[in-house]
């Protein structure tokens, strides 16, 4: 959840009796509070409502932090050893950074977790791991499902197909999509097409199972991967050409583009639809609408929830996070608020398959999400992945704003990210 893009919530709850079926029983008429921190909008607010009226004496408090924040602030809680809620969530891109402090998690299969594996696809399940394989570190929770979201009227206006069938044909590979650009282009003044250089890069990269580092042995192959260096060509010719808006995601300056309508096509995994609708407001309702993404499918977020040892109600935080990430509350988590589960068992089940969104012209969303995520085939993380990946974004915005030639920026982006990583 995925995939700084979604309201953060922390959950301070008081146990008493049963929590659920496969939960544990803490002490009769014992208090004991629980803290979940998340980042961004993971859907839970309702949930842990439930939660809470199930079980007398529960008490619900937020703790809110952005993407970064969060992330940076485990660090610090991890080696100071206190800070840290119960059950805490991690963002699929550090797993492999706070993998390196395994010893600071409660390893859940002491807990039983073990017999869960078969609730998640065999990739994900294993970015929940540590040690080898041995330590089961973290539960799954969404996964960020790529498709392509598009300005319909604005597709209209510049002679272009607004079927989302035909305009998903438009663009079978990047790049098509970028040929697509160019007959885009001029045609409708108001509107670039495109938000960003580096959600383009992003959506393209998310599709290649290495990035920076090598899947053998963590060695660093960002001067050498091709997929890489076509992700960034691409994106970065799309933006040299002036044909996006240059608006960073999840910014202010993004939000009003969205409301304003100043691009027609963004990368847009299931959870960003919310974002898309709470920053374009009911006046742009049914000009949005759904395809799918160029290459087929791709994944851009998705989350791990964890225990740190510093909990002092270990089993009741496991028991949390379980019920959380079981299939039943991922399915009401997608139909409520679009965040597309990790558990075939779930992103297969009716209620989320039979999903369309009014906002999105009546988009199928719940088809077109599951489509994406059942050809979804993840890509390596490296240990220093989180340090590396921002050079290359950056270089991008400097070619989008004329600053830097687009070899240039490339060669600046390997040597910075080179030097990340010693």
């Amino acid at each position: 959840m995925t995939s700084g893009w979604r309201k953060r919530f922390i959950v301070v709850a008081a146990l008493a009796g049963m929590v659920s079926a496969g939960c544990s029983s803490p002490a009769e008429n014992k208090e004991i509070e629980l803290s979940i921190a998340t980042f961004g909008e993971f859907g839970y607010s309702p949930l842990l409502k439930e939660y809470e009226a199930a079980h007398p004496g529960v008490k619900i408090q937020s703790r809110v932090a952005d993407f970064e924040a969060h992330h940076k602030g485990i660090a610090t809680q991890l080696a100071a050893g206190r800070g840290a809620a119960d059950v805490v969530a991690i963002e699929e891109q550090y797993m492999p950074q706070f993998r390196q402090s395994a010893d600071k998690f409660v390893d859940l299969t002491g807990f039983g977790a073990a017999e869960l594996r078969g609730q998640w696809p065999q990739w994900k399940w294993e970015q929940g791991l540590a040690n080898g394989g041995s330590t089961v570190m973290g539960l799954g929770t969404d996964m960020g499902g790529l498709a392509m979201c598009f300005r319909k009227d604005y597709f209209a206006q510049a002679g272009l197909p607004t079927e989302r069938a035909a305009v998903a044909a438009l663009w079978p590979t990047w790049e098509d999509y970028a040929k697509t650009g160019d007959l885009f282009s001029g045609k409708v003044p108001s509107a670039k097409f495109a938000d960003s250089a580096g959600g383009i890069y992003t959506a393209i990269l998310n599709q290649s199972p290495e990035n920076f580092f090598s899947a053998k042995d963590d060695s660093f192959i960002a001067d050498q991967n091709p997929a890489l260096r076509r992700a960034f060509t691409i994106a970065g010719q799309i933006g040299a050409k002036g044909q996006t808006a240059r608006v960073t995601p999840f910014t202010q300056p993004w939000n009003v583009a969205i409301k304003q309508g100043s691009f027609a096509t963004i990368a847009c995994p299931a959870w960003m639809l919310t974002q898309i609708q709470e920053a374009g407001g009911p006046e742009n309702a049914g000009k949005w609408d759904v395809a799918a993404v160029p290459g087929g499918g791709g994944n851009n977020g998705g989350s791990f929830l964890t225990v740190p040892t510093q909990s002092k109600h270990q089993r009741e935080a496991y028991d949390l996070a379980k019920w959380l990430t079981e299939p039943a509350q991922e399915i009401r988590l997608f139909t409520e608020s679009n965040i597309l589960p990790s558990e075939p068992a779930a992103y297969g089940a009716p209620e989320v398959l039979g999903k369309t969104d009014p906002y999105f012209s009546g988009a199928p969303i719940g088809r077109i999400y599951a489509a994406s995520a059942d050809s979804l085939k993840p890509n390596y993380r490296g240990l220093k992945d989180a340090k590396v990946r921002p050079t290359f974004g950056t270089a991008l915005g400097r070619v989008e704003s004329g600053k830097q030639a687009l070899d240039a920026a490339w060669d600046q982006a390997v040597t910075e990210a080179r030097a990340a990583t010693s």
